[in-house]
C-alpha cells in the first residue's frame, strides 16, 4: 500500500522526519551503500535531522546479479540503475544514489539527476599484491578486468599482456587477485577511499598514463523531474561537479558510449575555464584517438559534443569493432 500511495506524489514533499522518511535507493555493494550512507549523513549535517529521517532501501540491480558474463555482454549504461528507476517511479524510494559513470546519458523521461556530490579522485588506481605497477609487469602477465576502457588502454600501452574478465565488487576482485586469477587489476581510487581501503592499492595512476571513465569519482543523486526532495541538497549540491559531468557525459553520448565501447574523458575546471580531454581507443588497443577543447564552464555540453564529433571522424566507422 506504501507504494501506491508514495507512486502519486512523485518523490517526498515535505521535510524529511521519523515519522516519514525521506527513501533512499541505492544497491547493496559496499560501496554502493558507503556512497548512500555519505548522502544521508550529508543530508543529516545540513539539515540538523536525525538519522531516523532516512531509510536505506537496497535493492538488486541486473549488473549485480549477473556476474558470469562480461558487461558488454548483458547490456550497456543503466545496468545498475534500471531496478533503482523502477523504484521511483514505483513510488518505493524517494531518491537513488549513482555511481554517475553508470549512468545513462539518456535517462527515463519524468527522471533527472536533481544533483551531484562534491567530485572524489577521478584516477584509477593500480593494485597487485606482486608488482609495484603497469611497468613492473613482466612480459605476458595476466591483469584482470571487467572495464573495456581499462582493457583496451593498457593494451594500448602494453600489448605484451594478457587480459582476463575480472567482475565483482571491490571485496570480490581483491579475493580473485589473493586466488591468482590474475596478477593485478584496476579499481577506481575514489571507491577504495570511500571504503577506506586505499591500502589494498600500489597506489593511483595519473590521469596522463591512463584516462578516467567519464563521470569516475561522481556521485549523483536521481528523483522524479520537478521533485521537492532535490530542494534539500540545495546546500550542498556541487556546481563545479555538474558542469564538468555535463562536458563529459555531452562528449560520451556524442559517441554513443556504453559498456561496450572503450571511451575515456575527463574535464577540470581551472577558474572560468573548463578544459576537457577525450579519447577513444581500439577494444585491442591498436590504436587510439584524443582530442580536448577549452572554453567557458557554461559551455560545457557543447564542448563535449565537439569533441565526440571530432574523435568519430578521426575513428570512422567500425573504429569499435574488435580488433
Amino acid at each position: 500500500m506504501t507504494a501506491q500511495i508514495t507512486a502519486d506524489r512523485r518523490g517526498h514533499d515535505g521535510p524529511p522526519s521519523p515519522d516519514r522518511p525521506l527513501r533512499i535507493g541505492t544497491r547493496g555493494s559496499p560501496l554502493a551503500l558507503a556512497q548512500a550512507l555519505e548522502t544521508r549523513g550529508r543530508l543529516m549535517a545540513a539539515h540538523g535531522l536525525p538519522e531516523a529521517a532516512f531509510e536505506i532501501v537496497v535493492h538488486t540491480t541486473t549488473g549485480d546479479a549477473v556476474q558470469d558474463r562480461a558487461l558488454s555482454e548483458i547490456g550497456g549504461k543503466g545496468l545498475f540503475t534500471k531496478e533503482l528507476e523502477e523504484a521511483l517511479f514505483a513510488g518505493v524510494v524517494d531518491i537513488a544514489v549513482h555511481s554517475m559513470k553508470d549512468v545513462a546519458t539518456q535517462l527515463p523521461d519524468g527522471l533527472e539527476i536533481v544533483a551531484c556530490l562534491p567530485r572524489e579522485d577521478v584516477r584509477d588506481a593500480f593494485v597487485s599484491s606482486r608488482h609495484e605497477s603497469v611497468a613492473a609487469l613482466p612480459r605476458g602477465a595476466v591483469v584482470g578486468t571487467s572495464s573495456l576502457r581499462r582493457r583496451a588502454q593498457l593494451l594500448h600501452r602494453r600489448p605484451d599482456l594478457k587480459v582476463v574478465e575480472f567482475r565483482g565488487n571491490v571485496q570480490t576482485r581483491m579475493r580473485k587477485l589473493q586466488e591468482g586469477v590474475a596478477e593485478a587489476t584496476f579499481l577506481a581510487w575514489a571507491g577504495l577511499r570511500r571504503l577506506d581501503m586505499q591500502a589494498a592499492a600500489r597506489g593511483p595512476i595519473e590521469v596522463s598514463e591512463m584516462l578516467p571513465a567519464v563521470a569516475q569519482g561522481a556521485i549523483g543523486i536521481e528523483a522524479h523531474a520537478g521533485s521537492p526532495a532535490a530542494a534539500l541538497f540545495a546546500p550542498f549540491a556541487c556546481a563545479e561537479t555538474a558542469a564538468r559531468l555535463a562536458a563529459e557525459r555531452a562528449f560520451l553520448a556524442g559517441l554513443d558510449g556504453s559498456c561496450r565501447t572503450p571511451i575515456a574523458g575527463l574535464a577540470v575546471v581551472e577558474g572560468d575555464t573548463l578544459w576537457l580531454r577525450g579519447e577513444i581507443i581500439r577494444p585491442d588497443g591498436s590504436e587510439l584517438h584524443a582530442a580536448e577543447r577549452r572554453g567557458a564552464v557554461s559551455d560545457a555540453a557543447a564542448m563535449g559534443a565537439d569533441a565526440a564529433a571530432e574523435l568519430r571522424a578521426k575513428g570512422g566507422p567500425g573504429f569499435f569493432d574488435a580488433g
